[in-house]
């Protein structure tokens, strides 16, 4: 594989996209979340997987322009 700056960008949002799915639907994010941020960046579960799905979206057009290979 090609790692260019697509690939590595897609790779950090991929990470960034699970985890905050992770966090949202498992819940334990609270502990650690100050409150005054989440008026700001809210924890929510259908704005992550929606997220989610825009990086794996990004992702399935990366690997259709052969930029992404495996």
């Amino acid at each position: 594989m090609k790692f260019s700056f697509e690939v590595v960008v897609f790779f950090i949002l991929l990470i960034d996209s699970v985890t905050v799915s992770l966090i949202a639907w498992l819940g334990g994010g609270y502990r650690w979340y100050p409150k005054a941020l989440s008026r700001y960046f809210p924890l929510v579960k259908g704005w992550s997987t929606y997220y989610l799905i825009l990086v794996l979206w990004v992702g399935f057009l990366l690997y259709r322009f052969r930029i992404l290979t495996f």
